[in-house]
């Protein structure tokens, strides 16, 4: 792989590579443009979408994430992040986009050879630009570091013990996520939660598929035959199957603990502030 200098960090970062390439990291671009589909699925469609090609248009890298993991990512032109942010289709999608367009305009401006300038002025342009990688560098590495902070915060408050009864903690969790601003998506306050909601679900399937909607179903058609109350059926819902199966409870509780890590959500700041 090669070495690579971050050259614009506005909003998506912008790396340069020894042979003069713009390039981004295919997480970053991830990041940026608020996609909840995870980043392996995500890449692999989009890089499809585009028809890039391996080590043409991108090259796979491996990242070490805050944790410690490695973690597969990708090294991707500028040109192909470009397409790959449009097919977003939405607001955020074409603010990269012009973001990218900006940046290339910026960098093809001006282009002079050097090698016609004098050896002093070679050297001053070479400081300058050195000094500026190096602002840039000190910058994104001090994101990184309050970024690193809240990540740690998050880690503590997700492993905190459970004191009180699981629904409420379940519902207080899936909320602060919601809430969080590093849970981007497009919709209003209410979509917004059920997003969150049907996600932990998603993710409860994946590990443990668990058909909850027809369990749901079929529960409360049995409470509905033994005369209950349509409160009582209202009250059996995806959550209350969970909480039930000794099972599926402790993988769910796991479910959660990994969402509030990935969004970077601390409860015991939302706690505080209630």
């Amino acid at each position: 792989m090669q070495e690579l200098k971050l050259i614009e960090n506005e909003l998506v970062p912008v790396y340069v590579t020894s042979t003069g390439e713009k390039v981004v990291y295919g997480s970053e671009l991830h990041e940026v443009l608020g996609v909840r589909t995870p980043y392996k699925d995500w890449s692999s469609r989009r890089l499809s979408d585009v028809d890039a090609i391996e080590n043409e248009d991108f090259e796979a890298a491996q990242i070490c994430a805050p944790s410690g993991q490695t973690k597969k990512d990708h090294i991707i032109k500028l040109d192909t992040a470009k397409e790959m942010a449009m097919l977003e289709r939405n607001e955020k999608g074409k603010q990269v986009r012009r973001y990218f367009i900006n940046v290339e305009e910026k960098y093809n401006q001006g282009i002079v050879d050097r090698s016609q300038l004098s050896p002093q002025m070679q050297m001053l342009i070479g400081m300058v630009e050195t000094q500026a990688r190096q602002e840039l560098e000190q910058k994104h590495q001090a994101e990184q570091i309050s970024k690193l902070e809240d990540n740690q915060k998050a880690i503590s408050a997700a492993m905190q013990g459970r004191t009180e009864e699981f629904s409420h903690w379940v519902n207080r969790c899936l909320s602060a996520i919601a809430e969080s601003d590093n849970y981007h998506y497009i919709g209003n306050r209410q979509e917004r939660h059920k997003a969150v909601r049907a996600e932990s679900y998603e993710r409860l399937n994946d590990k443990r598929p668990c058909r909850l909607k027809q369990r749901v179903d079929a529960e409360q058609g049995r409470a509905l035959r033994s005369g209950a109350s349509t409160t009582r059926v209202k009250a059996i819902t995806k959550l209350y199957i969970i909480e039930h199966d000794k099972d599926l409870k402790p993988v769910y509780e796991s479910v959660i603990r990994e969402m509030m890590i990935c969004y970077c959500v601390d409860t015991k700041e939302k706690e505080q502030t209630q």
